[in-house]
């Protein structure tokens, strides 16, 4: 920052203490230094220079996007999850993660559908939303042009209706579903049935309507590629027909979508993956996913869902290893266990819930290893604050907070050696404190 400070009714000639200090509206906030014996002349021009700590700016009046939920998938080709895994993973005690969405496969045949009837009906039981998505059509509905397998022009009325049985049959077993896609990344032309934007939008205006009893989810496209949701958005039919527009960000699509908030319509992140080489236990990994679901809440997303949730590279270990470690000499977690990954995920969904609002927080000068959001729940004014150092040393942060009602700040850190540690309360006198947060380390921060 720059300062201009014309001081009256000093004496040329004469030396004098200057000392820099922070005002109401200085940002970055400075080190505060005094400089002694400053000889001062006529029409004296002084430059100083100081330190500065990077300074977020947290407004709690601000309201951006209403938070639906953290949560991750369950495949097709692994074992249904366990009693203990689902406790583990939708959970709220300590050791367990707290999510709040289980994405379900809708597999192509029906008489395989009772498999994850029983994980999924105890997620919902424990406040979970549960969303499906297809990745194959059955196969009596398919055909195979230039290569590429489709779903046939003449058989879309049957499509819907598979869907929409899907819907029933786990409504029929107390699992309602929350949100159903149309496909898995219908873009991916070489491993699954596929879709060109033109035959989702067909099938979304003609024949979504048919889906009865959820919410219909599209595009999901695998980068979220705009060129499949715009046209969507775009007519009032298909736009009517599509209550989430979701997708991955594979790639790409890490953004704001504009479009889509004027249309109304709510925006899901409904599968990521990374470090899929190496332990869930890896901090470097874990780190780099709490800077991945710290940017999709900063792209106004409603919602996170993580790809596999039991797996060696997840949020809970599934007993197995990588076929291709980038680590041979890696430790792996056991069947069970809540990785390193899985408790950044707790460190939002936790304390984030389903209904809370992010406010807005702002960054300056912005930084390559500092992530910040922050939360609020507008009917009980709970206030929260992620703040994640990715740096290998420890980091002074200065936190601007306005338009507060915490007076403390209780916190929890998950870190090298912490897993979702709770630390002393942090009492707040002033807008602005001091943080020291921990390198490699996800803290958040929740008001008492």
């Amino acid at each position: 920052s720059t300062a201009t400070r014309n001081i009256d009714k000093l004496s040329a000639g004469q030396s004098y203490t200057i000392r820099i200090e922070n005002t109401e509206n200085t940002n970055p906030y400075i080190i505060s230094e005094q400089f002694d014996n400053i000889p001062v002349n006529n029409d004296t021009t002084i430059n100083f220079s100081v330190s500065h700590l990077t300074t977020v700016t947290i407004d709690y009046d601000s309201l951006h996007q209403v938070i639906k939920g953290y949560g991750a998938a369950t495949p097709w080709y692994l074992p249904v999850a366990t009693d203990s895994e689902i406790e583990s993973a939708f959970g709220t005690g300590d050791g367990q993660i707290g999510l709040t969405i289980f994405r379900l496969t809708i597999d192509p045949n029906s008489s395989n559908w009772s498999k994850w009837v029983p994980s999924a009906k105890k997620a919902y039981e424990m406040g979970a939303k549960i969303i499906a998505s297809p990745w194959y059509a059955p196969s009596e509905m398919v055909e195979t042009v230039g290569g590429i397998s489709r779903v046939r022009y003449d058989m879309y009325d049957e499509y819907a209706a598979h869907l929409d049985s899907f819907v029933t049959y786990m409504a029929n077993n107390d699992v309602p579903i929350y949100g159903i896609s149309i496909q898995n990344e219908p873009d991916i032309t070489d491993q699954w049935t596929s879709w060109t934007s033109t035959e989702m939008f067909t099938f979304v205006k003609e024949n979504a309507h048919a889906i009865k009893g959820t919410k219909v989810m599209a595009p999901e496209s695998f980068h979220f590629n705009r060129a499949y949701s715009d046209p969507i958005l775009n007519d009032s039919i298909a736009c009517a027909n599509t209550d989430v527009i979701c997708g991955h960000i594979y790639g790409g699509g890490l953004t704001k979508y504009p479009l889509a908030e004027e249309k109304g319509k709510e925006v899901w992140m409904t599968e990521y993956l990374m470090g899929d080489n190496n332990s869930g236990n890896n901090m470097y990994w874990a780190m780099e996913l709490a800077a991945n679901m710290n940017d999709v809440m900063i792209a106004d997303m409603n919602a996170y869902v993580w790809w596999t949730m039991i797996r060696y590279y997840g949020p809970i270990g599934d007993g197995t290893t990588a076929s291709n470690p980038a680590d041979p000499d890696e430790s792996y977690p056991a069947k069970g266990e809540v990785t390193k990954k899985g408790y950044v995920m707790s460190q939002f969904s936790k304390f984030i819930r389903p209904g809370d609002y992010r406010v807005e927080s702002d960054v300056y000068p912005p930084s390559s290893t500092i992530y910040v959001s922050a939360y609020r729940d507008t009917l009980s004014l709970k206030e929260v604050l992620v703040a994640i150092n990715t740096g290998s040393s420890a980091k002074d942060v200065a936190f601007n907070i306005v338009n507060r009602t915490m007076s403390t700040f209780a916190n929890y850190t998950t870190s090298e050696y912490k897993n979702v540690e709770q630390g002393d309360d942090i009492n707040i006198d002033e807008n602005i404190i001091i943080l020291n947060l921990e390198a490699s380390s996800i803290t958040t921060f929740v008001s008492n």
